[in-house]
């Protein structure tokens, strides 16, 4: 990806120029040998000199406005992501750049909520906190954790998370990938291990593939009474076929991200009993923040340094 002056791959000797979309970025990368950070600004033109940049940093979005930009520099040669996903970027680059993330970084965070969520769900907790704002004492049995099983669609980093932090609860968990592999289920086997399943976890990125993977047809061969969580994008499920199901009482589901997202005030999902919702928010923790700039600094150094980044995706 970069220039390379000898036969060890180590770049020649120059000072990579990265675009970055905050104070922040101009703090953390300032650090780094061998690469100068100019702070950029969406709602202004950009300085000349960022023509010669060869690195931009990028926020969650706007995305479209973002491509205009990128479309104009003429030296980039890697985009970094803030973020895990990203699905709204690939095939979007000009030739010739390359587009790298920040996977590992929201793995903790999101399989964390996932347990909270199903925790939260099945001992009820919620009906519980609205009686605690009644001041009435409500009780009733629960659902526990212990012994169900869980399908995660996915074996990446989320889901690999996911299922080091549900074993202590005794839960059997299966994960799913295009491919089976050691520990890992093919997508084939999609059809026999649904009905088996008390919980589905999707942690799949938005493809042309995923899109509207769960749909009517593979919602109705979920198991009566199984809990269908979202933790990846709201448009891998089609969510007429999901509030059909859910009004039914059919099946319950725990949904962090929506197809439309944000989700309108008057949209069904919002009331249906047995659906949970949160906006967006399994990987918004504390230092989350934090911990992308470390891992997107990590790609760049290794960019600056002649090779190619560990978390590049095309």
């Amino acid at each position: 990806m970069t220039d390379r002056d000898d036969e060890t791959g180590r770049p020649e000797d120059r000072t990579i120029l990265a675009l970055v979309p905050e104070e922040r970025g101009m703090a953390v990368l300032s650090a780094l040998d061998g690469v100068r950070p100019l702070l950029y600004n969406l709602t202004d033109p950009l300085p000349d000199e960022a023509a010669d940049a060869e690195v931009m940093v990028v926020p969650s979005g706007p995305v479209d406005e973002i491509l205009a930009i990128i479309g104009g520099l003429r030296s980039l040669r890697l985009v970094q992501t803030l973020s895990a996903g990203t699905d709204e970027w690939e095939g979007r680059l000009p030739d010739g750049v390359g587009l790298s993330n920040v996977r590992g970084v929201f793995g903790p965070p999101v399989a964390e909520w996932t347990v909270a969520t199903l925790l939260a769900v099945y001992r009820d907790l919620p009906s519980f906190a609205a009686a605690q704002r009644l001041a009435t004492w409500q009780e009733h049995d629960t659902d526990t954790l212990d012994g169900k099983h869980v399908l995660v669609l996915g074996a990446g980093d989320l889901a690999t998370n996911l299922r080091a932090r549900l074993t202590p609860f005794g839960v059997d968990t299966t994960l799913i990938a295009r491919h089976a592999r050691e520990d890992v289920r093919a997508m084939t086997d999609l059809r026999t291990l649904l009905p088996e399943q008390d919980v589905v976890v999707i942690m799949l990125p938005l493809t042309e593939t995923t899109h509207h993977l769960v749909n009517e047809r593979f919602l109705a061969q979920m198991r009566d009474g199984a809990i269908l969580v979202n933790a990846a994008r709201g448009a891998i499920v089609d969510t007429d076929a999901l509030v059909a199901e859910a009004r039914s009482g059919r099946l319950r589901a725990i949904l962090d991200v929506t197809d439309p997202e944000p989700l309108p005030s008057n949209h069904p999902l919002w009331h249906i009993p047995g659906v949970f919702i949160t906006p967006h928010v399994a990987g918004d923790v504390h230092n989350a923040d934090d911990r992308a700039w470390r891992t997107a600094v990590a790609q760049i150094a290794q960019y600056a340094n002649g090779n190619q980044p560990a978390n590049l995706v095309t």
